[in-house]
């Protein structure tokens, strides 16, 4: 039996797995953009001519004070390749250091520490200027802007709604719930309250079969928290997509709808991977550090393939879960409730609330249409069993042990990178 060596992406420094390789189909990859020559100097470019919007420093002279959200620490987003020339710029128009804040919109992720500020930011930046997180949970330090159309109350983290100058970073990648990363998501929910998100993440948004990966179009999702950023306002974004070796593709910047739909438009043409039919059993990965840090970030790379595994497959994932499987709110929501159909029905009651109760919700997407088994070092055998998923010492054995119970006919897809990449049958 030939073998296929693979390399999942896999905490820092992959993991390499071996594969039977007349079972496999793929592995299916997002298709590489040639990576930029010179990153800083799009960049440059794209502040002095954006998309939709006049120039960057056009809109910052006379601005009193600028925000900058960027995002925290389990984006790999260059931040400091974006906020050099961004800098620059803000400052020739006449806004000093001491009047710029970089909000990290951490959404209702925990606090960044210093080292991974430095790692974000870059060692200067981060010790030059104002740098400060976002806290989701603390009401009082955001301000109601109103309510969505679809009744969603938008609280918005205050230091970006007083801000003379409101500038966003980010990057461009699928996403589970809202189609795309980038653009609006920074402001919500980035900096909104856990008030807002409640809602914008309950299930009355994440049942709708529109609000998945690589979905905008009458994606409820999407829709809702462009609304509330625009209630909170934004002068200017800067957002970049990335290549496999996370190095730089494209940079668009502007207006946050126009530039934000420019990138969609790119990645997609680069992230879909076409698949012919559906396959018995899916390989996949959480897209490594710093995306599979935690279980509950990991389950991004779970609900990123759902569209090619057959009803009743088997999604094995590789993932370091190097912190654990995430909040105490997220390990609570395992513990209440003994399993994830009396989950559903509770917060589907809306009499039942826990923060990050949205992941454990993709999570039992994923479980009613697939069995799922877990390769990961950070956390041990038993405490994965009461995620409602099974685990395994190797992706070798997971397969070896799935292929013996659905014989030789099964097939096999591997996607190396995970959610980055948008699996698509054809």
């Amino acid at each position: 039996m030939s073998t296929l060596r693979v390399t999942l992406d896999y905490g820092r420094t992959g993991l390499e797995v071996e594969l039977p390789a007349e079972r496999v189909v793929g592995p299916l990859s997002m298709r590489d953009a040639a990576p930029l020559a010179d990153p800083a100097a799009a960049i440059a470019e794209a502040l002095a001519l954006p998309i939709g919007a006049a120039p960057l420093a056009e809109i910052a002279r006379g601005r009193r004070d600028a925000c900058i959200l960027v995002c925290d620490i389990t984006r790999p987003v260059p931040n400091e390749l974006i906020l050099r020339p961004m800098l620059k710029t803000l400052h020739e128009a006449g806004i000093s250091p001491e009047q710029v804040l970089i909000l990290v919109a951490t959404g209702l992720h925990r606090p960044s520490t210093e080292a991974e500020r430095i790692e974000m930011l870059g060692a200067e930046i981060a010790s030059k200027y104002r740098v400060e997180d976002h806290r989701g949970t603390q009401l009082d330090e955001h301000t109601y802007l109103g309510d969505s159309p679809r009744g969603v109350p938008a609280w918005i983290d205050t230091r970006y709604v007083r801000a003379d100058l409101k500038i966003t970073t980010g990057l461009i990648e699928p996403h589970l719930m809202a189609g795309y990363s980038g653009g609006r998501k920074l402001i919500c929910p980035g900096i909104a309250a856990l008030e807002t998100v409640k809602i914008w993440h309950g299930p009355a948004f994440l049942e709708h079969p529109n609000a998945d990966c690589g979905i905008l179009d009458g994606n409820p999702v999407h829709e809702e928290n462009t609304a509330i950023a625009l209630m909170a306002g934004c002068d200017f974004i800067v957002n970049v997509t990335l290549d496999s070796k996370r190095r730089v593709t494209s940079v668009v910047a502007g207006d946050m709808q126009a530039a934000f739909l420019e990138g969609v438009k790119f990645v997609d043409k680069f992230a879909r991977a076409p698949v012919s039919e559906p396959v018995d059993v899916v390989v996949t990965s959480a897209a490594g550090y710093p995306l599979d840090t935690t279980f509950y970030q990991a389950i991004k790379g779970l609900a990123g393939c759902l569209p090619v595994v057959k009803q009743g497959g088997t999604i094995i994932l590789a993932a370091s879960l190097s912190e654990g499987l995430g909040s105490p709110e997220f390990q609570s929501l395992f513990a209440e409730n003994d399993s994830l159909d009396q989950f559903m029905t509770r917060i589907l009651g809306r009499d039942y609330f826990v923060m990050d109760q949205w992941q454990v919700e993709e999570l039992a997407k994923v479980r009613r249409k697939a069995r799922v088994k877990i390769v990961a070092d950070g956390v041990n055998p038993a405490a994965l069993a009461a995620c409602f998923v099974e685990s395994a010492p190797t992706v070798e054995s997971a397969l070896a042990a799935t292929l013996a119970e659905l014989g030789p006919d099964a097939r096999v897809a591997v996607i190396p990178k995970g959610p980055y990449v948008l699996p698509t049958l054809v």
